[in-house]
This record gives structure tokens, sequence and C-alpha cells, in this order.
């Protein structure tokens, strides 16, 4: 185990800019910022430029606390475009779960580093990541690698109906590896990266194996990530194969709390919703895939109503088809307006829920989610002065970040004071090589699942009178 990232500087001055600080008062104030070993130690106009720091002149631009997406699929990013308008499960036993059981180690540390350049590219600082069944060490060595700051884990699988052979355990093999990856990697580089039992979800692992993940993880005090009512379908094979509703279930065999963080909670009913304000169990909100599944649109603002945690996530590149924490903030607001009025969503609170509210979501808000002195240094220096974003006002900035920037717009990533991405350059990853190995990594991932590759042009054509 080791990490290629290379060494932070000891001190970084970011000189000028618009700093939306996202701490107690909200300010948003003209400043300069000084990085001391990863930490944030001074925020302030004109401030002297310490001795031998590496400057960035962030004069014009806006620094932001780095984006937090709390449900992503690294293994995934491979298989972009290859499993369109499907539902859930036709998606997961036609598509994804014979290409991610085709994965050999190569093509998994190749899919990994596609998704974690994006993500730094797009202003992304810290993600939670549900990796495969297998090779799940490249996953974790990709993410050291990159510099991000991850939470993941290891996919669990030891049932279910159309689960392929190259992705079945037993319960025993699977706890096994989760504990062993637990252990090789929780805590690493300061805690910047962090171990999760990630079982696919109810319909995929046996009652046994969640009654295990739920005692190990509390005993460990570990994160469990999962999905969890994301489709009609879904709920009515968990309703019939465990007698309840997948909220009720979890809290039934004590995984339920603020460190289970469940994925999408798009059909909630009043008893579900009871249990997650009151165990404090933390939601990951993924409206892009969400939408492109078909699967429904998730009860947010009532869920924050009632005190739920809700964060948001990007899913997996195939159900999406990116990893844009912008795009995410946009529709997380867009698609409750319909719904529940102009003012549902706002602009602020949309961008609390992509920062702070994620690191709230991890446990890590004392560290990271907003711009303050103390804190680590997860900063993103992001360009508002284009054609998209203009005009800029005394009151606009949250306006500009969640309804008119893109991930383009991101000039400088920084990661626990460490420059990821920084003159059109992500500085951890070689992008080119990466790229070069994609067309290789697929064709191979291709070859064993026996999925074929869909055709230029729509896979089932429409006639349009």
């Amino acid at each position: 185990m080791s990490s290629g990232v290379g060494a932070r500087p000891a001190k970084l001055h970011l000189r000028g800019g618009r700093i939306v600080t996202m701490n107690a008062r909200r300010d948003v104030i003209q400043a300069d910022m000084t990085i001391t070993d990863g930490v944030i130690t001074a925020i302030g106009p004109d401030l002297p430029i310490p001795a031998g720091a590496t400057l960035i002149d962030a004069s014009r631009m806006t620094l932001i606390p780095g984006l937090v997406q709390i449900h992503i699929h690294l293994c995934q990013t491979l298989f972009r475009g290859l499993a369109d308008d499907l539902l859930l499960l036709d998606w997961l036993k036609q598509r994804l779960w014979p290409l991610e059981g085709a994965h050999d180690g190569d093509s998994l540390a190749t899919s990994a580093n596609l998704g974690l350049a994006e993500l730094i590219r797009g202003g992304t600082t810290t993600i939670v990541d549900m990796a495969t069944v297998h090779h799940t060490e490249r996953v974790f060595q990709a993410i050291a690698d990159s510099g991000m700051r991850a939470i993941s884990g290891k996919c669990m699988m030891d049932v279910g109906d159309g689960v392929p052979e190259t992705l079945m355990e037993t319960t025993e093999s699977s706890l096994a590896e989760s504990i062993k990856l637990l252990d090789a990697w929780d805590g690493f580089d300061q805690g910047r990266i962090r171990y999760a039992f990630t079982p696919r979800f109810a319909v995929s692992c046996t009652d046994g194996l969640m009654r295990q993940v739920a005692k190990i993880a509390a005993e460990r005090g570990t994160y469990v990530h999962t999905h969890a009512s994301e489709n009609l379908d879904e709920i009515a094979l968990v309703e019939r194969e465990r007698g309840m509703r997948n909220v009720v279930y979890f809290e039934s065999i004590g995984m339920t709390g603020p460190h289970l963080i469940l994925a999408h909670c798009v059909w909630l009913d009043a008893e579900e919703m009871a249990i997650l304000a009151r165990t404090g169990t933390r939601v990951a909100h993924c409206p892009s895939s969400n939408l492109k599944l078909g699967s429904g649109i998730a009860p947010v603002p009532e869920m924050l109503a009632k005190g739920i945690s809700v964060s948001f996530g990007a899913d997996g590149a195939p159900c999406n088809n990116n990893l844009d924490g912008f795009q995410e903030m946009r529709l997380a607001s867009l698609i409750q307006k319909p719904v529940h009025g102009p003012t549902a969503m706002p602009a602020a609170l949309t961008f609390e829920l992509a920062t702070l509210g994620g690191a709230r979501a991890i446990g890590q808000d004392d560290r990271i989610g907003s711009l303050e002195v103390g804190k680590r240094a997860d900063v993103v220096i992001i360009d508002l002065t284009g054609l998209h974003t203009a005009p800029a006002t005394e009151t606009n900035v949250y306006s500009q970040l969640v309804y008119a920037a893109r991930s383009t717009d991101v000039r400088v990533t920084i990661v626990d004071g460490r420059i990821l991405f920084q003159d059109g350059k992500v500085q951890t990853i070689d992008e080119a090589a990466v790229l070069a190995d994609v067309p290789k990594a697929l064709a191979r991932v291709l070859q064993r699942s026996g999925v074929d590759e869909i055709p230029l042009g729509m896979a089932s054509p429409v006639a349009i009178t």
C-alpha cells in the first residue's frame, strides 16, 4: 500500500478572490487565504505572503469549499454510455452486473482513474464510493494516488436473482475481504481515506450478511453505505423477501443511525421518514440518476423539513452520464420547483447541501465543508466571470454557483492543501495514459461479460409519426 500523490506545499497562499466561506454567518468576503501543512491558517484582506509559500493569484476568481458527493461508483465510469434507457433492475441484470463482474484489476483501476480525474476537474474534493465485488484494493490505490478525500468500500453480494457468478460470493468471503480492506485502508493519510461496509442493497444481500454488517460496523465505528427505496420494483422485492420496506428492515436489524448512508430514498412512506429523522440516518440524493432510470423524484423538501440529512451524489457514469457536482446541484433545485413551488430548494440551501451538508453527512464537518481557519484545506477556485455567469452582484453568488456555473469553470482544485488540478491539468493522474487505456480495458471487459456494445443510434428505434 502506497501513495503516489505528490507532497503538499508547506505553505500555500491564495491571493485575492471572493471567498464563499460557508461559516456560521455565511460570510462572503474578498480576502486572501494562507494554508500551512494542509490546514487553513489565515483568512483576511491583504495578508502577508509567507516566505517560501507557493502563490496562486485568485483575483477575479471565487473560492468555495470543495464539493462533497456522497454516492459515487468509480468502478462504473468505464461503462459510460453502455447502459442507457433501462429501468433499474433491467439496467442491473442486463448491463451493469455482467460488466462489473468482468472487470480485471487493471480495467478497474482505469475506470477509477477516469472517474477521479473527472471529479477533480469538476471541483469535487470528497466522495463516498461503492466499488465492485472484486479487486477493490485497486480502487483504494487509485484514490490514494489521486489525492481525493474519500470513503469507499467493497461491494457485498451473496444472493439475488440475476446476479452473475462473477459477482456472487459467500457471506463468509464477503465479510472477510471487507474486514481485510478495512484494516488496510481505514484512516489512511491522516484520515483522508476511510472505509465503509457497502452491501449493494437488500435484494442482493442475505439477511445474515446484512445483520453481520450492522454488528461489525457498530463494533468498529465504521460507516455503512447501501442503496434503498430507489425503485418501486425493488421495494416490492424487499417487501416480499423481508416482509417489510427497506428502512423499516434496516432499523429492525440495528443498521440505522448517523453511520448509515442510504443512496436514493425516492419512495419513502411516513414510517420510513420518521425512522430516518429519529435515527439520524443520512440520505444521498442523486437527481440525474433518478431521472435517467425513470425511478422518480425524491421527496427532498419533505425530508429536510423533518430534519433528515440530505446531500448529493452523481451515482455512476452509466446512469448519469457524468460526475458533475454542479449539474447535480442545479437539477436537485430545479426538479422540486414544479412540485413544491419556485421557492423550494433555494440556491443558498442547495449549495449548503453540496458542501457543508455533505461534510456533516460523513461526520467530517469539523474538518471540511467550509473555508475557516483551522479546517483542512479542501478549496476550489472557480471562474464566475464568463458570459454564462455574468453579471456578478453583491448578493447573487449562490445563484451563480447553483444555477449558472459549470464544472468546466473550475480552475484549481485543492485537497488537504495539495494542488490536484491547475492550469487545465490534473496534477496527480496521467490523463493521457488513462484515456489511452480506456478502449483496451473496455474491450477486455466486453469480451468477458457477454454484453454487446450498443451500436450507434437508438438501441430500439421508435417510429415518429
